[in-house]
């Protein structure tokens, strides 16, 4: 998967000819990212994901990068609700950069800020923040942004470094998990990397010293920790098959139960 352009639909170079009188409103849905059963995080967030999510790796095309495990399936995202919301307390911070997004040059030395045309907050009726003043310059919300968009890219650049650190240091294995829904179906989880206990056990004492003096170490086991939360992803996968239930079939059980009785 393209893990920079997700889930945006038609990204669009900001221009003041174009964009020159477009606002975005905060709509506060989060129905964009229903389909997305994974996204990436930046390692800095890991010890706040793993509070809620099953943090694994995965190959980005850039290289390998943490994933925030969001469902069992591709097109389900467990962590919003019927209403768009996002049921969970940390929202990973390439959601919340939506609908902007950083677009880099082919030479890879400058970026330029895109946006996602078809989010559904965009406007020209001065509906929340301006991109541009009457004069065609930036906005004190775009120049925000754009710190908070340099802020992340910054952060992935120390995450693909981190990550290239796991697999000098041979951690990551290959991850496949196996589960039973309530239903009794079997499915299984595969694509996705974790980090090896046993290697882990293997390092050096110098190479442990040299992890925990970066507080590298302490991203290795909250991603270990958040291999816990696989179970509770589980449990909403049986929430969510018994809020989908259709009358018919939920008749048919009671019907069922009630010739057995």
């Amino acid at each position: 998967m393209s893990t920079q352009l997700l889930f945006y639909e038609r990204v669009s170079p900001v221009s003041v000819q174009r964009h020159k009188n477009w606002s975005v409103a905060a709509i506060g849905d989060y129905g964009f990212a229903r389909k997305a059963n994974a996204v990436p995080l930046n390692a800095v967030e890991i010890p706040l994901a793993m509070r809620e999510y099953t943090v694994v790796f995965s190959d980005s095309g850039d290289g390998v990068i943490p994933l925030a495990v969001l469902g069992v399936e591709g097109g389900s995202n467990l962590y919003i609700d019927d209403a768009g919301q996002w049921d969970a307390r940390y929202v990973p911070a390439y959601v919340r950069r939506y609908p902007f997004v950083f677009s880099r040059s082919k030479d890879g030395d400058t970026f330029m800020l895109c946006i996602d045309e078809n989010f559904s907050g965009w406007n020209q009726e001065d509906r929340g923040n301006r991109l541009f003043d009457d004069e065609g310059g930036k906005t004190p919300f775009v120049e925000n942004v754009l710190g908070f968009l340099q802020d992340y890219q910054n952060h992935y650049q120390r995450t693909l470094a981190f990550c290239q650190k796991l697999q000098d240091l041979k951690l990551l294995e290959p991850m496949q998990a196996q589960f039973t829904l309530a239903s009794g179906e079997k499915r299984s989880l595969r694509g996705f990397m974790t980090i090896s206990r046993d290697q882990l056990r293997n390092l050096s004492a110098e190479t442990l010293s040299g992890l925990a003096k970066t507080d590298e170490l302490e991203l290795i086991y909250a991603h270990i920790n958040s291999m816990n939360n696989f179970s509770t992803m589980l449990e909403r996968v049986t929430t969510r098959s018994q809020a989908e239930a259709t009358p018919e079939s939920q008749e048919r059980s009671e019907a069922q139960e009630s010739s057995e009785a």
